[in-house]
């Protein structure tokens, strides 16, 4: 077993990829005890974002279904300006895969953090609630 981390042929992005597709401040009734703010509000942005770039492409009603994993890698700051990137992977018959970045802006230099990214599964809905195939522009 090696002590060294393994190399890895794809180094993460240094500017955001994809549609700024929220952007909102991060406030302290969105903290955790410690005074980050919490995960689970900003995941709430994260599937704001999605949920945009979903309706967008299904012109229809949208539900997120799934999540692929998500690594905070840094926190959240009352004060920061936190901005959500999202781009579609893909498209299946019923369903949406959409790559959600957040990424915050941090004091006065206006320099990009990187602090999470998941994956969101959505599917199209018809009126009744019912998966329905996505209706392409």
């Amino acid at each position: 077993m090696s002590d060294t981390a393994p190399s890895s042929s794809a180094a993460p992005p240094s500017t955001p990829q994809g549609e700024l597709v929220i952007r909102t401040l991060a406030m302290p009734a969105d903290t955790n005890p410690a005074g980050d703010i919490f995960g689970g509000w900003l995941l709430g942005q994260m599937d704001l974002g999605a949920a945009i770039i979903a309706k967008s492409v299904a012109r229809c009603r949208v539900t997120t279904v799934a999540l692929d994993g998500m690594a905070f890698l840094n926190p959240v700051s009352v004060g920061d300006i936190v901005d959500c990137y999202a781009r579609l992977l893909s498209v299946g018959r019923t369903s949406m895969k959409i790559d959600v970045e957040a990424w915050v802006q941090r004091g006065t230099d206006g320099k990009l953090l990187r602090v999470t990214e998941g994956i969101f599964t959505y599917v199209a809905l018809d009126e009744n609630g019912r998966p329905q195939p996505v209706r392409r522009a």
